[in-house]
């Protein structure tokens, strides 16, 4: 018997198989054969990583940790602030969308695509740092670096679009300053086409979701 269910992975739709253990063996070759003319590939649990970054999928301890809020996150759809649900912090969250958010999540691509990223790199702007990367993985869709941090303005006040879209933006590794250019939206597939299953022209880059460079 074999259990067949629809699942999203981290970039797409995917499929789960759900089989008894003895016949898992001849499923997996019958699975590698079938997808032989695809280019199909054993992928490890740490590809899980790469593809989150890349579709912006949020870690839980890496990008979103007990100190960070909904809003700062861009998680803000997960709130039901247009409903009459109390739920817990609710006060909390609406105060800070009142007041403005002083401190947000972006997505960061290096320009260079050789040079890679291992995460906590300092975030500066106009020569001043406004945050540290909180991860950092590999984008093999997009052939670059990618880094996820909270950035701030240096003299407080709201981060809102016009501060993310001006400036000049670099990351520093180990001394060396590496331009990047700052997102909102994921670079990936921002229009979330995968996930539907529409694989036409979903592989879009820094350039449909860039604020600045």
């Amino acid at each position: 018997m074999l259990l067949q269910l629809t699942s999203q992975t981290p970039t797409s739709t995917g499929w789960e198989l759900h089989v008894p253990n003895e016949s898992a063996p001849a499923v997996y070759r019958a699975v590698m054969e079938a997808g032989k003319p695809w280019g199909i590939t054993n992928a490890g649990y740490r590809a899980i990583d790469s593809l989150s970054c890349e579709k912006g999928y949020r870690h839980w301890h890496g990008d979103v940790r007990p100190d960070d809020t909904p809003l700062e996150a861009g998680l803000a759809f997960t709130c039901k602030l247009k409903t009459d649900t109390n739920f817990l912090g609710r006060a909390a969250v609406e105060q800070q969308k009142a007041e403005g958010i002083k401190r947000k999540l972006v997505t960061l691509t290096l320009q260079d695509s050789t040079q890679p990223l291992w995460g906590l790199e300092a975030i500066v702007r106009d020569d001043k740092i406004v945050g540290y990367a909180r991860r950092a993985e590999y984008a093999f869709a997009l052939e670059r670096a990618i880094a996820y941090g909270y950035v701030h303005r240096p003299e407080g006040g709201v981060v809102n679009k016009e501060f993310l879209s001006t400036g000049t933006w670099h990351l520093e590794s180990m001394g060396v300053s590496l331009p990047a250019t700052v997102h909102l939206r994921p670079p990936f597939d921002p229009k979330n086409l995968r996930v539907k299953g529409d694989y036409e022209d979903v592989v879009q880059t820094e350039r449909s979701s860039a604020l600045a460079n």
